[in-house]
């Protein structure tokens, strides 16, 4: 099954504590093995035959101690085991037979589109099951004082079919060991930024006399009450200081690659780009000039300067070195994609949209460096595109033609194969990891995160046959070729985010 592997190169296993459940807890792990190569399962001082199942079961990792120590507790080393075995997220889920390990690929589908958050599977047809009213009680209490603690609403806080990002777990050492550990589990992440997102799951109640609850009303409601008292007082002065501080965080980081973006532009690089054109006669000198002011530029704004809060790396494996013009082809996701494409060498021209060959404030730079728009159409572009190529400079074409709004790869067009065709040019792919999650199409704000530019191996005319006979099947079969680099790069950098 492609998600057991999915779910291994993403850094995620299945936690299942338990205390007493022999009647389910087989069914249960075999069905959570069924979808994950990677199971824990602790056994929270059992005195039933709990223990003797899962030593049975192969193919599992398990965790036991004799005294019972409540749920918190059993989480905590769950937790703590799947950390030394290197995993970066952990789906838990009850042993009583209440959670369908089926939805496991349902929480995999959230943690890609979603990475670094915490996911809360909300169950599915609550409020028409036959509960008792205890446990509908408890479940709106928490709602409403995670509300109030957190200032977001979910409709399901009591859920265990939960993901958890591993490495950004906060309240861990103040954990407290029973029931109510979950609830805390969540207002701490929330308070530390980590964005929650709730996916519909399946749940299953049993008829009242076949349930095993551990939950004891008067003692639980107790610890809850209290523990909710305390996170109130910590939501006043630990919670709201904390997300003022990081939403001024965010802010000041974009304000300041804003106005390192303006002020650079209109101080240093038009500047520089005028006084070369009054001292540069040669037309062609000129041009290279101004191409390496563009390439400074950009390596001075992701490679020295950086953009604040984020990482950027690159990687050659082929050890591309640029001299060979090429038609350059990269998915689409944020307006820093030039700049990420620009570093690479002086001898790149873009293609680009009109808006941004009309811009006021670097227009005339990018037009003074032979940058030309999408819409001048194939037979006024190909000339001046053969031009470039015979010249030594490669071409940069975003097949997609916009940027990603979520950052999946989009259907690619046949403007850059026809290019490459007609010019008998090779194509160089080159795959941009995280620029849409850092500043997304439609975002305002600056976000902490990493940047990742993979430079792939050339391909030659003569082997993209080999991608198809006709254009059209050499455009989808790049973009399958695609998803599937960018989902080895997503699934590696996505453990540490």
């Amino acid at each position: 099954m492609e998600s057991k592997k999915t779910l291994r190169d993403r850094g995620i296993c299945v936690v299942i504590p338990t205390y007493n459940n022999a009647g389910t807890i087989a069914d249960v792990v075999r069905r959570a093995l069924s979808h994950c190569l990677d199971v824990i399962v602790v056994a929270d001082g059992c005195t039933d035959k709990t223990l003797e199942i899962l030593q049975n079961i192969e193919g599992i990792t398990l965790v036991s101690y004799a005294k019972n120590a409540g749920k918190g507790f059993a989480l905590k080393r769950g937790f703590k085991k799947a950390l030394e075995m290197g995993f970066a997220y952990a789906i838990t889920m009850d042993a009583d037979g209440q959670h369908f390990p089926e939805d496991i690929p349902t929480m995999l589908q959230a943690n890609q589109n979603y990475p670094g958050s915490l996911i809360v599977g909300e169950r599915m047809g609550l409020e028409e099951m036959e509960r008792s009213k205890g446990s509908k009680f408890a479940n709106a209490f928490a709602n409403f004082w995670f509300a109030i603690q957190t200032g977001h609403r979910l409709k399901d806080t009591q859920t265990g079919f939960r993901l958890y990002p591993l490495k950004k777990l906060y309240g861990l050492s103040l954990l407290t060991s029973r029931y109510e550990a979950e609830l805390e589990l969540l207002v701490f992440a929330s308070w530390h930024g980590i964005k929650i997102v709730s996916v519909p799951v399946n749940v299953y109640y049993p008829k009242p006399e076949e349930r095993v609850s551990h939950f004891r009303p008067i003692a639980d409601f107790s610890r809850i009450f209290i523990l909710n008292t305390i996170l109130c007082i910590l939501a006043v002065v630990y919670g709201l200081p904390l997300a003022i501080w990081r939403g001024l965080m965010t802010f000041l980081r974009t304000t300041y690659a804003f106005l390192f973006f303006i002020i650079s532009t209109i101080f240093v690089v038009k500047p520089l780009t005028f006084y070369y054109r009054l001292v540069k006669k040669d037309l062609e000198e000129r041009r290279m000039t101004m191409h390496r002011i563009l390439w400074n530029y950009a390596r001075l704004v992701t490679l020295w300067h950086g953009i604040p809060g984020v990482r950027f790396s690159v990687a050659n494996p082929h050890g591309e070195d640029f001299k060979k013009p090429a038609i350059i082809i990269c998915n689409h996701q944020s307006h820093l994609d030039l700049m990420t494409m620009l570093i690479h060498t002086p001898k790149l021209v873009c293609l680009t949209k009109d808006w941004v060959w009309n811009n006021p404030l670097y227009g005339n730079i990018i037009r003074d460096a032979e940058f030309y728009p999408i819409s001048e159409g194939m037979e006024t572009l190909l000339p001046k595109l053969k031009s470039l190529i015979d010249r030594g400079y490669s071409i940069v074409v975003y097949p997609e033609g916009t940027r990603s709004i979520d950052c999946s790869i989009s259907r690619f067009h046949q403007g850059a194969f026809l290019i490459a065709e007609q010019l008998q040019a090779d194509i160089l792919p080159i795959i941009s990891y995280g620029a849409g999650k850092a500043l997304p199409k439609k975002g305002k704000f600056l976000r902490k995160w990493p940047i990742r530019i993979e430079i792939d191996k050339r391909i030659c005319p003569e082997e993209m046959q080999s991608f198809g006979q006709t254009l059209r099947a050499q455009a989808s079969s790049l973009r399958k070729y695609y998803k599937h680099r960018y989902a080895e790069i997503a699934n590696k950098i996505e453990q540490d985010v």
